[in-house]
């Protein structure tokens, strides 16, 4: 809290600030598109449908569809409002931002300043510092990031073969971790409990398993703690394809649920990609298999790590 003001005033002058001239209506309804961008992206790269999330949070899924079209209520504009009344940033009036230490605040306020570059330099700094793993000591155990479809589990497997060291299936992981199948895990637990089992099995492999391949979720980068200890870790190299091929491996693997609304699926799988981009160029390398076979592919792979 700041010094040297009336603090019987304090109340008055708020009052006054949240009752001027609200902005102009241009504002209120970019700010309103941002949040649900926002929103759908978070959506997105957990790989998660609206229905699903309706029933996981217990919000309405009319109301999700208002809320990612930029239409919500205007609680949302009286969040930001009283934000800037209060001279802090919007998140800042979160139940989470209050338990922050102070620290944690002013380091935040000076990574908002720098741009794409700078980031990018402050976590190799980050990680060098406080717990990364060196270079060498990563190259040994390799983790494969992508899509469903792109084919880390048939090239991870090979991979491991080649190299003679064991292969893990992250999500077969999580299963032995908590005990039961994945689809127990998200009715029982939800999106919170399966995230707090795939970080202890990846921990646990990390302290076990020096030498390693690890097929990762495909949504492993939307959980920034989770995936800044793969990348701390593991050589990560992402596996990417095409959205047809995704959708097209998929199928051949016997799921056929895509084949129900196929125009909606790909427009799903798109976006699914498009937000998760920029996370899955964090790997260290990047393997694109939509023109390869597998033996090509696996060529590629091995001259990778």
């Amino acid at each position: 809290m700041t010094g040297g003001g009336d603090a019987a005033a304090q109340p008055e002058a708020l009052h006054r600030t949240l009752h001027a001239p609200r902005h102009g209506a241009a504002e209120d309804a970019a700010f309103l598109q941002a949040l649900g961008l926002q929103v759908r992206t978070l959506r997105a790269r957990r790989g998660i449908t609206r229905r699903d999330l309706a029933r996981q949070s217990g919000v309405s899924e009319r109301f999700l569809a208002q809320l990612e079209s930029g239409r919500g209520n205007g609680s949302a504009l009286l969040l930001r409002d009283l934000a800037r009344a209060l001279g802090v940033r919007t998140p800042d009036l979160l139940p989470d931002a209050a338990t922050r230490p102070a620290e944690r605040a002013l380091i935040e306020g000076l990574l908002d300043r720098l741009d794409e570059t700078d980031l990018r330099a402050a976590r190799a700094l980050l990680v060098t510092r406080f717990g990364g793993t060196p270079l060498d000591a990563r190259r040994r155990r390799i983790a494969l990031i992508g899509l469903r479809g792109a084919g880390k589990s048939t090239l991870g497997r090979m991979l491991a073969e080649q190299r003679g060291v064991p292969f893990f299936e992250l999500d077969r992981e999580v299963e032995r971790e908590a005990g039961m199948e994945l689809r127990e895990i998200f009715e029982l637990h939800g999106q919170r409990g399966f995230r707090g089992f795939e970080r202890a099995a990846l921990l646990r492999l990390v302290a076990e398993t020096p030498d390693a391949v690890i097929a990762a979720g495909g949504s492993i980068v939307a959980e920034p703690a989770t995936y800044e200890l793969l990348l701390s870790t593991c050589f990560v190299i992402w596996i990417r394809a095409s959205p047809e091929q995704h959708m097209q491996r998929v199928q051949d693997q016997g799921d056929l649920r895509p084949m129900q609304d196929t125009g909606q699926a790909m427009e799903d799988l798109r976006a699914i990609l498009a937000s998760r981009e920029a996370l899955y160029g964090k790997a260290d390398a990047t393997l694109d298999t939509s023109a390869q076979g597998p033996a090509e592919s696996m060529e590629t792979l091995s001259r990778l790590v």
